[in-house]
């Protein structure tokens, strides 16, 4: 089984082969690890444990992972490349399986050339991602081969979601909702953080959830200024005000919820006040989700609305991004973004300050799917919640 079909795994290799022939490229080596999966995951729906890997696209012929004996068996058995080589520089340092068929650089230079493919310049993704070790052992063993960065390139095609990306972004919300519900009814004093996380991702999980876009961030009191804090065993305060995060994945790709929420189950007036100043630069984000619109045109009226608030030397992250195989990747559309929002990308509106001395950190996220119709509330449920005036 694999969370990827063969015939969406097809396309998208063909997509990368076209930007190898358009750079007269003769292959492209694809990095990816656990905490740089998307890349990786757009061409096989697979990611190594422990190990890291590559996926080798030559511009003629089937591509195939380049990977360690550890992962190996679990890439023949869930990836949609099946094909697989194990290579040194992938692999645990200094384990040793003696049993495992392992190749070098040299050999698989003669594999390649023996089915008519010579390596002479090769497009390198995620080059900027990989440990040291690992990226000076590539240089050396394709020493006399242009190496080619066509990062940006690759990162692009993950920029529009197809219908099969959207259908699993859009069930993953579904689960962000139902995380939501099961967080908010387990928040109340004598609860710890770490209760209040566990509720939400059972109930992902229990619901399909293959994995998550990042840890459960739940932060209660001063905590929540630690901007993305997982739970931990502090336990919930009269008056305190607990922020929460959760993002399930559906066949990789992410959905989101993040809210915060009251202790006691009502807000004070003086946190009412916040929530209010959320959701009013929330629905200011939500108008600027226009496609043709650039990311610091995006950013503008927000940015100005918490400086009109006095809250702006507070603000660490931009409002809007993108959201796939990572809960945030690129575009981002920040201050100084030059990117255009295009019919047919999922994005996010994330609505955050942090170390305020009464309401420390909090933040609001939901997403929208972008048509030629409008912005499409990914959660319907959220969106009326963030967009209701009180």
């Amino acid at each position: 089984m694999s969370y990827l079909s063969k015939e969406e795994s097809a396309i998208r290799v063909a997509k990368v082969k076209d930007i190898l022939k358009s750079k007269n490229l003769d292959a492209a080596i694809v990095y990816f690890d656990e905490f740089n999966i998307g890349n990786g995951w757009y061409l096989t729906g697979y990611c190594p444990q422990f190990e890291s890997g590559a996926v080798l696209v030559p511009r003629d012929g089937n591509p195939f992972i380049l990977g360690g004996p550890e992962s190996e068996p679990f890439a023949k058995l869930e990836s949609a490349i099946k094909e697989t080589r194990n290579f040194p520089v992938f692999m645990v340092p200094d384990e040793e399986y003696p049993n495992a068929t392992i190749i070098d650089f040299p050999q698989l230079f003669l594999e390649l050339k023996s089915i008519n493919i010579e390596l002479k310049n090769i497009g390198l993704v995620g080059g900027g991602r990989m440990p040291a070790d690992c990226y000076h052992q590539i240089l050396e063993g394709f020493e006399g081969v242009a190496l080619v960065d066509i990062t940006q390139d690759f990162v692009e095609l993950r920029f529009i979601k197809s219908e099969w990306e959207k259908q699993n972004i859009r069930k993953a919300f579904k689960l962000a909702d139902k995380a939501y519900l099961a967080m908010k009814t387990s928040i109340g004093l004598n609860t710890t953080e770490i209760k209040v996380a566990a509720a939400g991702e059972y109930a992902v999980r229990f619901n399909g959830a293959n994995g998550f876009g990042f840890s459960t961030i739940v932060g209660s009191g001063i905590r929540s200024n630690a901007v993305v804090p997982t739970a931990s065993n502090k336990e919930l305060e009269e008056g305190e005000m607990v922020m929460i995060g959760i993002s399930p994945k559906v066949n990789g790709y992410a959905g989101v919820v993040g809210d915060t929420l009251p202790v006691n189950g009502e807000y004070s007036k003086s946190q009412k006040k916040c929530i209010e100043i959320l959701k009013k630069a929330f629905r200011i984000a939500k108008d600027q989700l226009i496609p043709g619109k650039i990311g610091k045109e995006m950013d503008a009226p927000v940015r100005a609305y918490f400086e009109e608030q006095g809250l702006s030397k507070y603000l660490v992250c931009p409002f809007i991004h993108t959201i796939g195989l990572h809960e945030a990747e690129s575009p981002f559309f920040g201050p100084n973004s030059e990117d255009e929002l295009k019919e047919g990308m999922m994005i996010c509106i994330d609505i955050s300050f942090f170390g305020h001395p009464e309401w420390h950190g909090v933040r609001i996220e939901s997403g929208y799917e972008i048509t030629k119709n409008g912005a499409i509330p990914l959660s319907p449920h959220m969106d009326e919640l963030f967009c209701e005036y009180e």
